[in-house]
């Protein structure tokens, strides 16, 4: 009988370790993967201790701030899916050890202080899709090894202080869409092996040190729909006339680069909106052909431009500025461009053709109230009077589009019916009359916009932002907004929950999936609004406290997989076990320790209603499996660990050495004994655990 109860012994031990394994690997992050986010942690500097929570046992389990994981994979563990770590106020450096998370996706260092290069062994990173690390001091090259990812579609690396050449593996990355890498010190010629890109879609290299030529391959690429790169030195040559073939392009913005030659013929360009060629050396005449119907913005000022306008530029229903001023245009202002003009009560048109050489104007002069027109500096003032012109010869006033805001109170609404202390406010659109609800903040920049002023296309990019959430028009507020340097702009929305007569808030998983789709840069593009930088997000009010904790994706492996490894693996541990305790029991049994007689939690010879008896298996989840960054102190006896219960309450647990393990009625003498003292000084006892050959006392 002893026999074949300790066979069974076996078994049930041989169950638990097979349970223990099965559920480590399928409820773990994969070692490698933790070791490297650990040596992460330890690159970086955390100020304001957003990562104090690194120190948990376990990334994935523990919910490590800004770690996103996968589901469970073939291998049975969970990995490190997403870094997401935006507006954390770290400084440090970038860890090689990143090349290890071989299943993220996202990299988001974004809007820190951040210093040191960019780890080559990112290259290595074989899932990456976006790499998003504007907003830094990261200097340095950029690595030749980025060039191995084999699913990157995003460079965001704008804003740092990146130096060194474009590197010509970059023209093996087959499923890149967006080079955001303007605002840095990069150098050198672009490479003209670029041209083979097959996806790319916006090409932003804007405020750096290139210099060269401008590669006419470029112009090969099919899908490209911006090309920016103002503010660099190609050494006085020319623009290729084969831009005027990219047939997809919505934004060509070439100003202030060194360039020479004659302006290229855009008018093959079918869907153009942006042109801004400004601030070269371009000579010749201005194109006859006409451009796009869909226009919004010319802009040849500040070159050596001879000739005269083109009439064709009347008649673009899309048109907001063209901007000629600062050439040597000759001839008439022509009138026909404000005249039969219908513009909308928000639109406004801009037609700046200061210090040329102009020399007449003709036809009626009696443009709408939102035209401006600006001709000083050209001999046509010196009739001013005579042509009737003496407001557009005056002293210019600035035509950039002053900053918004949104601080209407609807009508009928009380204001202290709204408690806008705690982050409520009126929904300014709401279907119902005087809708209190709470926003969710979010900044925004739109970083290569194809438009000069917003007001107009306010309401198409409040229906962009709400098509691509599934929101209500109403639900969006653009609080304010406001042009920066580039130009881009930058804005503040409010996103509020729909209309409920039964919440006026929105719940946690709404928040996830809201953040998810702005950091992630799931919005899907618009020719008029381009790109877009995630500036923060902001959780106010009812949100303050609020914990969002992205949800693992779908496990890679089925349900019915994993019950078939863990059956097949529980089948021969028991057999093996069986075998083994039958063979160790009869050849040691008569040296076997008193104290592991029984294998059951033991009774208490005496009763208490102020002890409790632990499982072994309890106070193990307490203490994240006796983790070393428990562990409190060590003594003679044993160690002692800080371990939280399953109700919450927050225990020490003292784990005796197997050196140092007491008879039974030793050990349950004392724990009468403790249970008996009561003291202010004193730590009560609150349980133990007998079992297993463990020893622990719970206090």
């Amino acid at each position: 009988m002893s026999t074949l109860r300790f066979c069974q012994f076996g078994a049930i031990i041989a169950l638990l370790q097979c349970y223990f394994v099965m559920l480590s690997s399928a409820q773990m992050t994969h070692p490698t993967e933790a070791s490297a986010l650990q040596a992460v942690r330890r690159k970086l500097i955390d100020t304001w201790g957003n990562l104090d929570d690194w120190q948990k046992s376990d990334p994935c389990t523990s919910k490590w701030t800004g770690v996103i994981c996968t589901g469970v994979k073939n291998d049975g563990y969970l990995h490190v899916g997403e870094l997401r770590l935006l507006h954390r106020n770290l400084s440090g450096t970038l860890a090689p050890e990143l090349g290890l998370l071989s299943y993220a996706t996202i990299l988001n260092f974004m809007w820190n202080n951040i210093s040191g290069s960019i780890p080559k062994e990112i290259g290595k990173m074989t899932s990456l899709n976006l790499l998003l690390l504007s907003g830094n001091q990261i200097s340095g090259s950029l690595p030749d090894e980025l060039g191995n990812l084999p699913n990157i579609t995003k460079f965001q690396l704008d804003l740092n202080q990146i130096s060194g050449p474009l590197p010509r593996s970059f023209a093996n990355l087959s499923t890149i869409k967006h080079f955001h890498m303007n605002n840095n010190s990069i150098s050198g010629q672009i490479p003209p092996e670029l041209g083979v890109l097959p996806k790319l879609i916006h090409f932003l290299l804007d405020n750096n040190n290139l210099s060269g030529y401008l590669p006419p391959e470029l112009s090969k690429m099919p899908k490209l729909t911006v090309l920016q790169l103002d503010n660099n030195n190609f050494n006085g040559t020319e623009i290729p006339e084969s831009y005027g073939n990219i047939s997809t392009l919505f934004k060509l913005s070439l100003r202030n680069c060194n360039l020479k030659g004659p302006v290229p013929d855009l008018s093959g360009i079918r869907r153009l909106l942006y042109a801004d060629l400004s601030s070269n050396k371009l000579t010749g005449s201005i194109p006859t052909n006409k451009l796009s119907n869909y226009i919004t913005t010319f802009n040849l000022s500040n070159n050596m431009l001879t000739g005269p306008i083109p009439s064709y530029f009347s008649g673009f229903p899309f048109l907001q500025k063209l901007l000629l001023e600062n050439n040597n245009l000759s001839g008439d202002v022509p009138t026909n461009f404000w005249q039969n003009l219908a513009l909308g009560p928000a639109a406004k048109l801009t037609l700046d053709f200061q210090n040329n050489s102009l020399t007449n104007i003709s036809g009626a002069i009696s443009p709408p109230a939102n035209v401006s027109i600006k001709l000083q500096g050209n001999p046509v003032c010196q009739r001013a009077n005579e042509l009737n012109i003496v407001p557009f010869c005056g002293v210019p006033t600035g035509d950039n589009e002053a900053p918004g805001n949104s601080n209407d109170l609807p009508e009928g609404c009380k204001t202290q019916s709204c408690p806008s202390s705690d982050n409520f406010e009126y929904v300014p659109e709401s279907p119902v009359p005087c809708f209190c609800a709470a926003p969710l903040g979010i900044g925004l920049r739109l970083r290569s916009p194809s438009i000069s002023d917003f007001l107009q296309y306010k309401i198409p990019f409040q229906f962009w932002i709400t098509s691509n959430l599934s929101l209500n028009p109403y639900q969006i507020v653009i609080d304010s907004f406001i042009w920066e340097e580039g130009p881009r702009l930058r804005m503040y929305l409010k996103i509020f929950p729909p209309f409920s007569k039964d919440t006026s808030q929105f719940n946690t998983s709404d928040i996830q999936h809201l953040m998810d789709q702005f950091a992630t840069f799931n919005l899907t593009g618009d020719d008029n609004f381009g790109p877009y930088d995630l500036l923060n997000f902001t959780l106010l009010g009812p949100y303050k406290n609020v914990l969002v904790i992205p949800k693992h994706q779908k496990s890679g492996m089925s349900r019915g997989a994993l019950l078939g490894i863990v059956l097949g693996a529980m089948s021969l541990i028991v057999a093996i076990s069986l075998v083994t305790a039958f063979i160790f029991y009869k050849k040691h049994k008569r040296f076997y320790p008193k104290v592991f007689k029984k294998t059951s939690t033991q009774k208490l010879p005496f009763k208490t209603e102020s002890v409790k008896e632990f499982s072994f298996l309890e106070l193990e989840m307490a203490t994240n499996g006796f983790d070393t960054s428990k562990q409190v102190g060590q003594g003679g006896y044993g160690k002692v660990y800080k371990g939280v219960l399953a109700d919450g309450t927050i225990v020490a647990i003292k784990r005796a050495h197997a050196g140092s393990l007491q008879g039974q009625n030793e050990f349950f003498t004392e724990i009468e004994l403790l249970s008996r003292l009561h003291h202010r000084n004193l730590v009560p006892l609150v349980g133990y655990c007998f079992e297993q050959g463990e020893q622990v006392r719970c206090g």
